[in-house]
């Protein structure tokens, strides 16, 4: 991973875009981390990976409440506006 200053970002931009496409760089400004510059693919690739962990968890959610007992008509009861 490539660390440049906001600074330095902003002067080469186009050479950044570049490396971005080989690893990412971090952009930071007043020594804090304020930006990453991906390839697309990478932000794919990260976009999936978070994709794929929030469906484990609502399937071990479901899982979890079926076997306590949850049916898709008690749920519709909890979730109905009774108002």
């Amino acid at each position: 991973m490539r660390y440049v200053s906001a600074t330095d970002a902003k002067q080469r931009l186009a050479a950044l875009l570049d490396a971005a496409q080989r690893e990412p760089v971090v952009i930071r400004r007043q020594k804090r981390d304020v930006a990453v510059l991906l390839s697309p693919q990478e932000y794919d690739r990260l976009r999936a990976l978070n994709a794929a962990e929030f469906q484990r968890f609502c399937d071990r959610v479901a899982k979890n409440a079926a076997a306590r007992g949850l049916t898709a008509k008690k749920l519709a009861k909890i979730l109905a506006d009774d108002a």
